[in-house]
C-alpha cells in the first residue's frame, strides 16, 4: 500500500430532503430543489471530485432522471453517478435513457468515453411489494438486457421477468459500451444479484473486519459467475483541523434531534427495513456512549437517516488514514458526503482531496 495507489472520490447531491444544519430539523434553505441540488453538483466540480451520486427516492425530494439531464448541461468534468430504481423502468427504455444521458454529458477527459455511470436500485414499484428474492432476480435480468443492449449486440433474452427481442437503441453511449454498473445491497439474493450482474459493489459504513468480509465474500462469489468486482464504500465525513473541533461539530449536529422525528425519517424511506439499514441500526447499537463503533468511525447519523448511517470523523490525517485503510482492503471508488452538504464538501476538498491520488475508476 503506497499512497499514490489512486481511488475515485465522488461526493453526492441531496436530491431526496437530505440537507441539514442539524439532523432532523427541516430548513427551507436546504430542502431540495433543482437550484440547491445543482448548486452542490457545481461545488463538488469546483472542489475537484470525480464523480457525484445523485440519489434516488420515489417519496422523497426532486426526480433524479430529469435532474441528471438538466445538470449534465452545466458540468465540464465530474462525472454523474446516476441512481435509478429498476421498479419504475423497462430494461429497453432505460438503455435508451442512459444513452442519451451519456451524451449530453459528453467524454470524459481522456477522451476514451463518457462521464455517466449508474447507480442501479432493485426497487419495488411505487405502491407495490415484490418479495426480496423476485426483486433482485428481476434486477440481474435488468442489468443483463441493458448491457447486451448499449454492449451494441442484438438482444434475444428469454428470463423470467422478461422475455425480448430487440436490437439495441439507435442512440448510442459514446464509447459503444454500457457505463458501469454501481450496486448495493447485503442480503444473500442482493451480494448474488452484484456477483452475477454489477460492476461497482457498494458498501455502507461497517467496521474493518466486515469491509474485509463483505469484499471476501462478494470476490468468491463473483468468481463464481466467471467475473470480478470493484468495491466502493459510502459514508459520510466530518473534517476538522483537531479531533476535538470534529468530535464537537458531530454533537452539535445532533443537538436539536427529537428521538420521535429521528425514527420517522428513519422509517420515511420505502426501503428501511432493508438488510442494509438493519447493519446501520447494529452499529450504532454497539457503538460506545458517544456513537463511535471502532476509530474514528460515528454512528449517530444513523439516528436520522434511514440509510448510510455513520461518518468518517476527525482531523485530516486521520480521514487520509481511515480512507487508505479501507483501501487497503480493496476499495477503490470512495462516495462521501456531510451536513450541509455544500459546505462539507468545501472543506473536505480544501483538506482531504490534495493529499490523496485520485480519479475516475478505471473500469
Amino acid at each position: 500500500m503506497t499512497e499514490q495507489q489512486q481511488c475515485e472520490i465522488a461526493w453526492f447531491s441531496a436530491l431526496c430532503d437530505d440537507d441539514y444544519e442539524f439532523l432532523g430539523v427541516p430548513d427551507p434553505y436546504l430542502a431540495s430543489s433543482w437550484e440547491h441540488c445543482r448548486n452542490i453538483v457545481l461545488r463538488a466540480e469546483e472542489g475537484g471530485f470525480d464523480n457525484i451520486l445523485l440519489p434516488s427516492g420515489y417519496q422523497l425530494g426532486v426526480d433524479t432522471t430529469i435532474f441528471a439531464a438538466a445538470v449534465a448541461t452545466q458540468v465540464k468534468r465530474i462525472k454523474l453517478l446516476w441512481a435509478t430504481r429498476m421498479g419504475e423502468d423497462w430494461p429497453p427504455q432505460l438503455a435508451r435513457r442512459i444513452a442519451t444521458l451519456d451524451r449530453i454529458l459528453g467524454p470524459n477527459a481522456a477522451g476514451t468515453g463518457g462521464r455517466l455511470n449508474v447507480n442501479i436500485i432493485s426497487s419495488d414499484m411505487p405502491g407495490e411489494k415484490i418479495e426480496s428474492g423476485p426483486r433482485y432476480r428481476r434486477g440481474t435480468e435488468i442489468m443483463k438486457i441493458v448491457k447486451t443492449l448499449l454492449n451494441g449486440e442484438h438482444l434475444d433474452f428469454d428470463g423470467e421477468f422478461y422475455q425480448l427481442k430487440l436490437d439495441p437503441p439507435r442512440i448510442t453511449t459514446l464509447n459503444g459500451k454500457c457505463p458501469p454498473f454501481y450496486f448495493g445491497g447485503l442480503s444473500h439474493e442482493a451480494r448474488e444479484c452484484a456477483a452475477e450482474a454489477a460492476d461497482v459493489y457498494l458498501m455502507w459504513p461497517d467496521t474493518m473486519d466486515k469491509v474485509r468480509e463483505n469484499i471476501a465474500d462478494l470476490k468468491a462469489r463473483a468468481a463464481n459467475h466467471g467475473r470480478t468486482l470493484k468495491f466502493g464504500y459510502r459514508a459520510h465525513v466530518i473534517v476538522r483541523e483537531t479531533e476535538d473541533e470534529a468530535r464537537h461539530y458531530a454533537d452539535r449536529l445532533l443537538s436539536k434531534l427529537d428521538d420521535e422525528a429521528g425514527r420517522a425519517i428513519r422509517e420515511k424511506s420505502l426501503d428501511a427495513k432493508n438488510y442494509g439499514v438493519q447493519r446501520q441500526q447494529e452499529l450504532r447499537g454497539a457503538a460506545d456512549g458517544d456513537g463511535f463503533v471502532e476509530e474514528n468511525l460515528w454512528t449517530g447519523i444513523g439516528r436520522a437517516r434511514s440509510g448510510c448511517g455513520a461518518a468518517i470523523v476527525g482531523t485530516p490525517d486521520q480521514v487520509l488514514a481511515k480512507l487508505r485503510a479501507y483501501q487497503a482492503e480493496g476499495i477503490e471508488a470512495f462516495i462521501l458526503s456531510g451536513y450541509p452538504h455544500a459546505q462539507e464538501a468545501d472543506l473536505f476538498a480544501r483538506h482531504v482531496l490534495p493529499h490523496i491520488q485520485h480519479g475516475p475508476l478505471e473500469m
